[in-house]
C-alpha cells in the first residue's frame, strides 16, 4: 500500500502518472479508472472504448464531492492489476509543500510485467527458494538487489517530484 497526498485539482490523467511512479512502473500498458460505475481513461481512439470517459475531465476533488470514498485504478489489462484508491480525507493544501507527496507505504511494489498478482506470488516463491526451477531466471530478470520487503518513501518522492 501507499499513502499519497495530492491536490484535489489533480485530474485522473495525472493521477495515472503519479501511481505509475509510486509503483515503479513505466506506464507502457493501457489503464482506466472506475468511479461510481463509470469508466475514465485515455481519450486516444486507438486505446479507448467509446464508453470510456476522458480522464482529463475528472479531478479528485470532483470525485470526493460525489461522495465516492473509493474507486478503482486498473492497469495492464493482460496482467489485470486492480488497485483500490481511497480518498481518506480532504486537507487544505500546505503552503510550501510539494505535491504529490508519498507519506507512507509498505513493501516493494511488484515489478511491471510479472503476470499480475498471481504471477507476482509465483515470482516470490521462485526467488525465495534457490532450488526452484525458475530461481536463476527470475533473479537475472529482477537483478540481485530486488528486495520484496523494500520500501522507501524518499525514492518515491524523488520520482514523483519530476512529474
Amino acid at each position: 500500500w501507499r499513502s499519497i497526498l495530492v491536490k484535489p485539482t489533480t485530474h485522473l490523467s495525472k493521477l495515472h502518472f503519479i501511481l505509475q511512479k509510486t509503483m515503479g512502473w513505466e506506464g507502457g500498458h493501457a489503464h482506466q479508472f472506475k468511479v461510481l460505475g463509470e469508466y475514465y481513461g485515455c481519450s486516444d481512439p486507438e486505446w479507448g472504448d467509446p464508453t470510456v470517459n476522458d480522464e482529463r475531465k475528472l479531478t479528485l476533488g470532483q470525485i470526493a464531492s460525489l461522495n465516492a470514498k473509493t474507486f478503482v485504478y486498473e492497469y495492464d489489462f493482460g496482467d489485470g492489476w486492480e488497485h483500490e484508491i481511497k480518498i481518506e480525507k480532504l486537507l487544505p493544501t500546505e503552503k510550501g509543500r510539494k505535491y504529490p507527496f508519498c507519506t507512507g507505504g509498505q513493501l516493494a511494489c511488484p515489478p511491471e510485467d510479472c503476470g499480475g498478482i498471481w504471477g507476482y506470488y509465483d515470482l516470490l516463491k521462485a526467488i525465495k527458494n534457490p532450488k526452484h526451477e525458475d530461481h536463476d531466471q527470475m533473479m537475472e530478470w529482477l537483478g540481485e538487489d530486488f528486495d520484496p520487503n523494500h520500501f522507501m518513501a524518499e525514492e518515491i518522492n524523488r520520482a514523483i517530484a519530476r512529474l
